[in-house]
């Protein structure tokens, strides 16, 4: 019998930013500085953004990161899923 697959997986969540509005063009452009990190909307000194990683602990550290910046008031995450990757070759 052979041992079984580990399940790949992807996290996928989604996070507002709160910056001081006279900053929020200087902190866009840090965020989509960062590797799988993409800016959808900014109102208002708000910032909605969505974040791949590997893993939770991925993904909580890039957020920290991200409240850490210049110009930033508060970095929250709202939303995580975890998906599974299909893996081409795998049951077949």
């Amino acid at each position: 019998m052979s041992d079984p697959v580990p399940l790949r997986t992807v996290h996928i969540s989604s996070a507002v930013v709160s910056a001081f509005p006279e900053r929020c063009d200087e902190v866009v452009r840090q965020i989509n500085a960062l590797p799988l990190t993409e800016v959808h909307r900014v109102e208002g000194g708000k910032i909605v953004i969505v974040m791949e990683g590997a893993s939770t602990g991925e993904i909580g550290a890039r957020l920290a990161e991200i409240g850490l910046m210049d110009g930033v008031l508060s970095a929250n995450m709202v939303f995580e899923q975890i998906a599974e990757l299909d893996d081409i070759g795998v049951n077949s």
